[in-house]
């Protein structure tokens, strides 16, 4: 896992709306995320990917939510893997009913390049739903930025053929020190 001190990036239409609750947040409605549940990206060019550079209808604004390290981490502790994977699991039953209690859930997909396209190694993806939902809204969120105009500069750069000025400017992500007793459980 990669991550950048411990910011998360969404497409805004999935942040939880402004509400009251600590931090002035409220779990998201269904239909403002995937399935019902908000999905979050540690990786900042996985998130471009899914967002087109900020260009994607519903999609135009790109933030940045810091979570707090013990919040990404209870996340971890507490997540299923999104889909079944023999030798993880016991039984496609035993992963079912996981996965029906989990208030998280990991996908793991090929993380991109600069034209994002995949990669030969895998990015997290981190689903929340619930319990993990609130929490994520009204106590792991440490702060958060408009990294939009960070989103279409990179693009501009990588558009105009510019790979070094564009790579200047992403995000420093480094292997995320996650141990055995968080992962193992995850992985696929």
């Amino acid at each position: 896992m990669l991550a950048r001190g411990m910011p998360t990036y969404v497409p805004r239409r999935q942040l939880p709306r402004p509400g009251h609750g600590v931090g002035a947040w409220a779990v998201p409605a269904t239909r403002d995320c995937e399935h019902g549940l908000t999905w979050i990206k540690p990786s900042f060019l996985w998130m471009m990917y899914r967002c087109g550079w900020g260009t994607k209808a519903g999609q135009e604004t790109v933030l940045a939510v810091e979570i707090a390290r013990d919040g990404f981490e209870w996340a971890l502790r507490h997540a299923c893997l999104s889909s079944y994977v023999r030798g993880v699991h016991p039984d496609r039953a035993t992963w079912q009913r996981r996965l029906k209690r989990a208030p998280t859930r990991v996908q793991w997909d090929p993380e991109r390049d600069l034209h994002l396209r995949p990669l030969p190694y895998r990015s997290l993806q981190l689903g929340l739903s619930g319990e993990a939902a609130r929490r994520y809204a009204d106590e792991w969120t440490v702060s958060i930025s408009d990294v939009t105009p960070l989103a279409h500069e990179i693009h501009a750069h990588v558009g105009s053929g510019d790979l070094a000025a564009a790579t200047r400017l992403l995000p420093q992500e480094r292997p995320y020190p996650a141990g055995d007793e968080l992962t193992a459980h995850l992985r696929s």
